[in-house]
């Protein structure tokens, strides 16, 4: 049955190989930083770059609460994991919703004129994988990956409600980018 099939439809891994950045989507976090130290200790890329979203730490700061944001406890876990500080970097712009991290991740393998890896969970690989061709056709070659950690079970996903939803939001997702992005992040 095709709604039991849509788990193990959204995870869409590329296979691995040579790239000049590996590329943290946020969100997921420890899993998804944990996974991307492994192809920058096995030679794959040079280098690891992070998406520094807007929340929460707008939100917080607002509140006067401080916030150091994803991007510094993602690396100190790549530090932990093995990868050198200096290797570590922060795209910029800030980031609100995954397109904006894969144009900020296109900007980045258009200067650096090869493939990057970008390295997110198990049911979102379809999606970012979609929005890569969109948002960033000829800008350089992405190879996705999903961090193996990831609890996330393609065969059985409705059997909890985190999977569910994220099953849900990841089929909008697709059906957002295949009708051109009509919907936007709220304000």
């Amino acid at each position: 049955m095709i709604f039991f099939g849509v788990g193990r439809w959204l995870v869409a891994e590329d296979p691995l190989g040579k790239a000049k950045a590996i590329v943290v989507l946020s969100g997921a976090m420890p899993v998804r930083a944990i996974e991307a130290a492994k192809p920058y200790r096995e030679g794959y890329a040079p280098e690891v770059w992070l998406t520094h979203s807007t929340e929460p730490a707008e939100t917080l700061q607002e509140m006067g609460i401080p916030f150091a944001g994803e991007d510094h406890y993602d690396t100190l876990v790549l530090i932990h994991e093995g990868v050198p500080a200096e290797a570590i970097h922060v795209l910029e712009p800030p980031i609100v919703n995954t397109a904006d991290e894969i144009k900020a991740a296109s900007a980045l393998a258009r200067a650096k004129g090869e493939a990057v890896i970008l390295v997110t969970t198990k049911v979102h690989t379809r999606r970012v994988r979609l929005l890569w061709r969109r948002l960033a056709a000829g800008q350089g070659q992405a190879i996705v990956r999903a961090a193996s950690g990831d609890p996330f079970d393609p065969g059985h996903w409705w059997r909890n409600t985190r999977d569910a939803l994220d099953v849900v939001r990841e089929v909008l997702g697709v059906l957002n980018a295949w009708a051109g992005l009509p919907l936007h992040p709220a304000q």
